[in-house]
């Protein structure tokens, strides 16, 4: 969702496809949208270099130029709003990589996390991308929390692995150090997220009658700022984003990582079992940038190394 170096690079990476002038118009209008892209004339055939992917993308995508993307962007650094209302993050940047290698734009769509899949059901988005962990009962459409079928499940192409965090005011830990400490106190926790689960799975083996009071919020800010005003003891995310919060906010002198990270796991773009043919777009789309660099570009510049992936994958979670 920022600017970023792709758009300089990928103007550098002649696509082997070529179409026929007239089509080439539309295609070239819906690159202009995405504010950067290979259109390079070819003075003998009067062509414009088509991305080199877009031809696998389905007709109808193709031809509007634009994927909807359903996001919850108040996840810092993996999609959030900067200073100036801009959308931005790890997402975004991957999001306009894959765009210039599918000629297309993706257009992130603000949600709260627990209603991105039920959007994606009713095909307000083509896609949902926001730091989704692939889960079996999300591919099955089985509710985390009853075990029961709520509707289709989805198909996910893995891009990066993320696991939990635990963390705590600065200086002030109350002893927290694993899952099983938290038996007797409060955390504040993103409704629908790994965390959320955790949380609740954790509270149903604590002893003594102490279980966890567990609080949850649309997104993950409102959650920290109840954890920084003193309503709890602890707050828990995937780790790119505790690890942010610990850097950033307050500068630095409002929260502390404790304990190790746990269930890494696989983040998912989730695409409707419906629409395999975008699946595979997607998929081949980040294998590219994968092999080309930009993605490697994009994880380094968020100080996210740690979670990338080598190879796309679908449906790689448990």
């Amino acid at each position: 969702m920022t600017a970023s170096p792709i758009c300089r690079k990928t103007a550098a990476k002649s696509a082997k496809s070529r179409i026929a002038a007239v089509g080439a118009i539309a295609v070239a209008g819906a690159l202009l949208l995405s504010g950067c892209g290979d259109q390079t004339n070819d003075k003998e055939s009067n062509a414009v270099v088509d991305a080199p992917l877009a031809d696998k993308l389905p007709k109808d995508i193709r031809d509007k130029g634009v994927i909807k993307v359903g996001s919850d962007i108040a996840y810092p650094p993996v999609e959030f709003k900067d200073k100036s209302g801009k959308t931005v993050g790890i997402d975004p940047d991957l999001g306009e990589a894959l765009g210039k290698q599918l000629g297309v734009r993706f257009e992130f769509e603000n949600g709260t996390f627990d209603t991105l899949l039920g959007g994606l059901r009713s095909k307000r988005y083509q896609i949902a991308m926001s730091a989704m962990t692939d889960t079996k009962n999300r591919q099955e459409g089985i509710d985390e929390e009853t075990g029961k079928k709520i509707g289709d499940g989805v198909d996910f192409v893995d891009y990066f692995t993320a696991g939990v965090s635990i963390y705590t005011k600065k200086g002030d830990d109350q002893g927290i150090k694993t899952w099983s400490d938290l038996c007797g106190k409060k955390i504040v926790v993103q409704r629908g997220t790994v965390s959320h689960d955790l949380a609740k799975a954790e509270s149903k083996k604590c002893k003594g009658g102490k279980k966890i009071a567990i609080e949850q919020y649309d997104n993950d800010q409102q959650a920290q700022t109840r954890l920084r005003s003193g309503g709890a003891d602890a707050g828990s995310s995937d780790f790119p984003v505790a690890a942010y919060a610990v850097k950033t906010s307050g500068g630095g002198k409002d929260f502390q990582l404790v304990g190790e990270q746990v269930e890494a796991a696989p983040y998912g773009i989730a695409v409707s079992k419906k629409n395999p043919k975008l699946r595979d777009a997607i998929k081949a789309a980040l294998d590219a940038i994968i092999q080309n660099g930009d993605y490697e570009e994009i994880v380094k510049k968020w100080g996210v190394e740690a979670g990338a992936v080598k190879e796309a994958k679908i449906n790689g979670g448990k």
